[in-house]
């Protein structure tokens, strides 16, 4: 096992790789060059002329990958080992929490960085849980490094909704609203009714100044704004049928952008979710029962949702399913029956274009982070491990 720092400028060129660019096909005999911590170039092995680089590995015939992408996670905010000490995911205090970001509570020193790392999984979206209607800002980070600030792609990269059984099990506890779906959905509305009045009347003061007085500030308005300017998308957490329409309803009311989060019941509802072009973060399917909206639980779903024409992702819900077993969850999903090269994709491409970040990660191609990794087989085979890990054009990891 060996970390190494590449140095400011480094050249990096992995030769005699079978490459698996996910967005062009598959390269039988190639070659990637590395530069300054970018994929400067990709070709087949004869293309390669007499480019060179500081470091040359000869992956012998391996198979090469991007760096897989887990959409929905809780990284670093849930920690590990850990009780109300690393518990920063939920602000139980206030049903409507958009302000809230995940960058201010995300502990990357938590094990379960590394550990994705050591597994291929270089990027996430991180953030809030879904004890509130809405929760707060997500955002998109590399596993690879010790200071968030540093490890950031984008935030926010998304704002976090619930729907369902969490927002009514959290506050019947406290006897405080919501503590029924009708209640949820109305606290969603009713915040993003405010946002609209609010940014309606800020874009008046702006354009006419000497007409109207800016708002006064309000800091949930604010976060909210780019979602209604569609610049940003909801990550709407919904588990059954019923919420996920009700999800859905909301989401065309404000003319939000959005993606379903779990969708478990979304097996029994994909030809309607095509229908709608919904995006679904599948997952976790290595999980138990455990509450009543799981009951249709199914580790069939996303292969009937690929089937069906549902572009998704594949999801831990770290910490529901330890990150490390992202390909483990893509393996199971294929052998249920879906496709293994959609597998591919639902923790590759598919993600990193949900989530608004496939210019830089999700597929190995000329301009984006170098995340690569190696396998001698299979990601989806249980007993194997990569054999070269490169993060950002860092190798983190080389057992070769």
């Amino acid at each position: 096992m060996a970390r190494i720092t590449a140095k400011k400028g480094h050249f990096m060129l992995l030769t005699n790789a079978k490459i698996y660019t996910m967005d062009t096909g598959v390269i039988a005999s190639g070659f990637v060059f590395v530069k300054a911590g970018k994929i400067a170039k990709v070709g087949k092995m004869d293309e390669l002329g007499g480019l060179t680089g500081e470091e040359e590995i000869n992956l012998n015939g391996q198979s090469l990958y991007p760096g897989f992408v887990d959409a929905h996670t809780h990284m670093g905010l849930f920690e590990n080992g850990l009780g109300l000490e690393g518990e920063d995911g939920n602000e139980y205090t206030d049903p409507a929490t958009p302000q809230l970001k995940a960058i201010d509570a995300v502990n990357p020193m938590d094990k379960s960085f590394r550990e994705a790392l050591l597994a291929g999984v270089t990027t996430v979206i991180t953030g809030p849980g879904s004890a509130n209607p809405i929760g707060g800002q997500l955002l998109a980070m590399k596993t690879s490094g010790i200071c968030v600030d540093e490890m950031l792609m984008k935030a926010p990269v998304a704002v976090k909704f619930a729907l369902g059984e969490n927002p009514k099990m959290i506050y019947n506890d406290k006897n405080q609203t919501p503590m029924t779906r009708m209640a949820t959905a109305a606290i969603i509305r009713e915040q993003l009714n405010k946002a609209k009045r609010y940014l309606c009347d800020k874009e008046k003061a702006e354009e006419s100044p000497s007409e109207y007085d800016l708002p006064e500030y309000d800091a949930k308005c604010e976060a909210l704004i780019p979602l209604l300017k569609r610049e940003i998308p909801a990550h709407i957490h919904a588990h059954r049928a019923d919420d996920i329409f009700t999800a859905i309803r909301i989401a065309k009311e404000f003319d939000i952008d959005f993606t379903i989060v779990h969708a478990t019941e979304g097996h029994l509802i994909a030809d309607r979710l095509k229908a709608e072009r919904v995006n679904v973060l599948s997952g976790p399917i290595l999980t138990d029962r455990s509450k009543p909206e799981l009951a249709n639980l199914s580790t069939k779903t996303p292969g009937v949702l690929a089937k069906n024409g549902v572009v998704i992702g594949i999801v831990t819900d770290h910490p529901e399913t330890p990150i490390q077993y992202l390909p483990l969850c893509a393996a199971v999903a294929v052998r249920e029956g879906m496709d293994e090269y959609e597998a591919l994709k639902a923790i590759t491409t598919n993600p990193a274009r949900i989530c608004k970040i496939a210019d830089r990660v999700g597929s190995i191609s000329e301009g984006k982070d170098a995340d690569l990794m190696a396998f001698d087989g299979s990601p989806f085979d249980v007993m194997k491990k990569p054999t070269l890990v490169i993060c950002n054009g860092k190798i983190e990891n080389k057992i070769m």
